[in-house]
């Protein structure tokens, strides 16, 4: 393990990271905070017939990305014809505003059979957005009228890790800058200016992993976390400093699910394929910090799902080819307080006591979930393919998106 000195941000850039748009926003992958977790009016616990009235579906082009919502558009990303599309949609009515393409062939060795991409959510950020594509090109975008402001390919620009099932990182904004991972010689994460998307800063000496960064707060202080292949780091997000590192057994091309931030000094991260559930425990040691593990626990295995920490427990879906547990586990001790096979595989979102779970078959359910048990309220049968992206919701309105539609639902509330 490394120990580093004490870097501390600035407030503002904290602020900024978190608070693009309004309340109701979702401007990035896992929503304002990046943790999936949501506020608004409290969802009722019965729906009708049927499930949730369904607003508005239209056919969209494959892909996993997710759907980034601001004001009364949304921003997601697919694929056709051999060329990615980043496009603008009415929230209310699923019109197309704008949309912008362009050629991607598959980088070699690409393994298309779980699905051709993209897979990163776009991202918001003041008046401009920011977007992926599975071989790494990156655009940034006029948000209102789409026109390329600048655009950079991570592969050809950089000489980053290409992984078998293509890029998927999900952008993340601090202060003036988009943090992307990149991999390689002294760029395993890379910071790119959101005016013209030079290089701010590079760091480290590591392969990447198809899990997304995100920043904690620690003793006052912004940490990037990144969870590369063969090891989980925090670094200085102004400047990208090493504050502390710490190895772990798995290679990037088998990490899919973003670490989570939980009880104030406690990192969770998760693999499958045999990998398991890794807990580090942040501490403050003479002004710098230090990541000490806590628990490994083979028994939890989170292959490509998010996962939410609430309460000093976590939840999420486990197990890759064999059996899909949804489980619960104690962020203290590593041990599972239960788990059942009723959703197999899925994603979820916390909205003030209650999870939204949308199953991968098309099934959504909304459940409340504690360290003793699951208790679903109303569940409906919404389609009939795969939903590997996890759902927006902002406000009443839930935002889903298959391998060939996107939808919008009006989720009832409870009487005032």
């Amino acid at each position: 393990m490394t120990v580093c000195r004490l870097h501390v941000a600035t407030c503002w850039c904290w602020l900024l990271a978190f608070t693009v748009g309004v309340a109701n926003d979702w401007p990035q992958w896992g929503g304002p905070t990046r943790n999936f977790k949501v506020s608004g009016p409290q969802l009722a616990q019965t729906w009708p017939s049927g499930g949730p009235p369904r607003l508005w579906n239209r056919p969209l082009g494959d892909g996993y990305a997710g759907i980034a919502s601001v004001g009364n558009r949304l921003y997601t990303m697919y694929r056709s014809a051999g060329r990615e599309y980043i496009v603008a949609i009415n929230a209310n009515s699923g019109d197309i505003v704008w949309q912008h393409d362009y050629p991607a062939p598959f980088l070699p060795k690409t393994d298309l059979q779980p699905g051709p991409g993209p897979h990163a959510t776009p991202l918001v950020v003041g008046d401009r957005l920011c977007a992926v594509g599975v071989t790494g090109i990156v655009h940034c975008l006029d948000l209102a009228t789409g026109a390329v402001i600048w655009q950079r390919n991570l592969v050809q620009d950089f000489a980053g890790t290409v992984l078998f099932r293509g890029y998927s990182c999900n952008p993340l904004h601090y202060g003036d800058s988009v943090i992307l991972t990149v991999g390689g010689q002294g760029q395993g994460v890379v910071a790119l200016t959101l005016s013209r998307g030079r290089v701010k800063w590079k760091s480290q000496d590591f392969d990447i992993s198809h899990a997304s960064p995100l920043v904690i707060s620690f003793r006052g202080q912004d940490q990037l976390v990144v969870l590369a292949s063969l090891c989980v780091v925090g670094l200085d997000p102004d400047n990208g400093v090493l504050l502390w590192s710490h190895n772990h057994p798995m290679t990037g091309g088998h990490i899919a699910s973003m670490p989570v931030w939980g009880t104030g000094d406690r990192l969770f991260f998760s693999f499958a394929y045999g990998g398991g559930s890794y807990c580090l425990q942040l501490a403050d040691k003479n002004g710098s910090t230090t990541a000490t593990p806590l628990w490994q626990n083979k028994r939890m295995k989170i292959h490509h799902s998010n996962a939410i920490s609430s309460h000093g427990h976590l939840y999420a879906s486990s197990g890759d080819f064999g059996p899909k547990l949804f489980s619960a586990i104690d962020l203290t001790t590593g041990k599972l307080t239960w788990q059942q096979r009723t959703l197999g595989r899925c994603s979820l979102i916390y909205r003030d006591g209650s999870y939204l779970i949308l199953q991968e078959d098309g099934q959504l359910a909304l459940a409340t979930l504690t360290p003793k048990s699951l208790m679903i309220h109303a569940k409906a049968q919404l389609f009939q393919e795969r939903a590997w992206t996890p759902p927006t919701l902002t406000g009443t309105r839930l935002y889903i998106r298959n391998r060939s539609h996107i939808m919008a639902y009006e989720l009832p509330t409870r009487d005032p």
